[in-house]
């Protein structure tokens, strides 16, 4: 058996800026010990001054119940379709049936890697002919990269169906200047362990008007009504971010800019280094573009490139991992309608995601571009 001895390189480990345990202490030494509290209401705000466009935050339990509870809010129910980018994570989908919903998966457009507007407007075109109008987008930034904002916005107010936005991996992306989380009806926010920055666990519903964040809350909270008592007249979930957890929101918000700046470096290393080769492919920023590059992917010639690369990497204790596999492709979802053109499937095939955390180190960067070197 061999044992490896050299440092493990992960593709994207938390990474702590030094004062989020003095936010926790606070929740501590006051007894904060709660779905409440004043981290969490400081969180919330934090995230609202930071994305501007007089947005509303709700601080949930992750990204997943973020989205169930979005599709909720914009009228998702049993029988209903919803449109959803095929090459994701599953959270972005699972959501939908959690409420009797049906995901129709859209494939993506080579210049993002995102949701496709023609296989979109192709999608909404054929399902309202067959008198199923779809009841909600589902677009995602994905690896950080903003979606085709102008265009697939322009379609969701041509046919009248609302976006909720997956911004779980592109906190601190932007287009033309506004950050990501701001372009849909509602969005959603992952704080998980690997994302840019993490609470451990936790996510956060985007709104636009305090209304419907109350609403949010209620619904997070069990649903309890106005009474003395315990008095619920519609179903409600224990979906709200504790104090605690809260309060390492707070202190990673304060170096979330310079998780951005160090993970932009990361891709920029890579792109100078191995540009060069035929046979990889770097996704470069479309114009009005600025993405976090939460992971800096290459796509290469060939499956088999793919696999070899991600081998030799994990041989000397290096964590690389494929693509998104599109939903579309995926067991759970195999008898599911997609409008699809080959894109997503060819990236997954084709397509690696190298190591991206914001702690780092030049030497680890070295290793992999060495490696790498070496195969092609």
């Amino acid at each position: 058996m061999q044992i490896l001895t050299t440092k493990r390189v992960w593709l994207s480990s938390p990474h702590m800026g030094g004062q989020e345990q003095n936010f926790i202490k606070q929740a501590f030494d006051t007894n904060w010990i709660a779905p409440l509290g004043p981290n969490v209401d400081g969180f919330e705000q934090d995230i609202e001054n930071y994305l501007s466009e007089n947005v509303q935050v709700a601080a949930l339990v992750s990204g997943t119940s973020s989205l169930h509870l979005g599709l909720k809010l914009l009228g998702v129910k049993k029988g209903d379709e919803v449109l959803c980018q095929s090459m994701t994570f599953a959270a972005s989908a699972n959501p939908i049936t959690y409420l009797g919903a049906t995901p129709i998966f859209i494939d993506s457009e080579q210049e993002t890697w995102n949701i496709c507007p023609q296989q979109l407007e192709i999608a909404i075109k054929d399902r309202i002919a067959k008198g199923k109008k779809p009841k909600a987008i589902v677009a995602v930034h994905l690896y950080g990269m903003p979606y085709n904002v102008e265009k697939i916005n322009e379609i969701s107010l041509l046919y009248e169906i609302p976006i909720l936005e997956d911004s779980a991996e592109s906190l601190g992306s932007m287009y033309q200047g506004k950050k990501c989380g701001t372009f849909g009806d509602m969005a959603i926010l992952s704080f998980n362990g690997n994302k840019i920055i993490t609470t451990s666990g936790g996510g956060a519903l985007v709104t636009n008007t305090k209304a419907i964040k109350d609403r949010a809350i209620f619904l997070a909270t069990q649903a309890k009504d106005d009474a003395p008592h315990y008095q619920h007249s519609e179903v409600g979930y224990n979906y709200r971010m504790s104090n605690v957890i809260a309060g390492i929101g707070r202190g990673q918000m304060l170096v979330l800019d310079s998780h951005v700046q160090k993970r932009r470096e990361n891709f920029n290393y890579y792109l100078t280094h191995l540009d060069e080769f035929n046979d990889i492919s770097f996704l470069k920023e479309p114009k009005n573009s600025f993405s976090n590059r939460w992971l800096s992917c290459i796509q290469t010639s060939s499956f088999e490139l793919r696999e070899e690369i991600r081998k030799v990497l994990a041989k000397e204790n290096i964590e690389s991992r494929p693509l998104w596999k599109p939903m579309h492709c995926q067991p759970i979802f195999k008898n599911n309608l997609a409008y699809t053109n080959g894109v997503s499937e060819t990236l997954f095939d084709k397509g690696l995601c190298l190591p991206s955390g914001s702690n780092l180190e030049s030497e680890d960067l070295d290793r992999v571009v060495s490696l790498i070197k070496t195969i092609l």
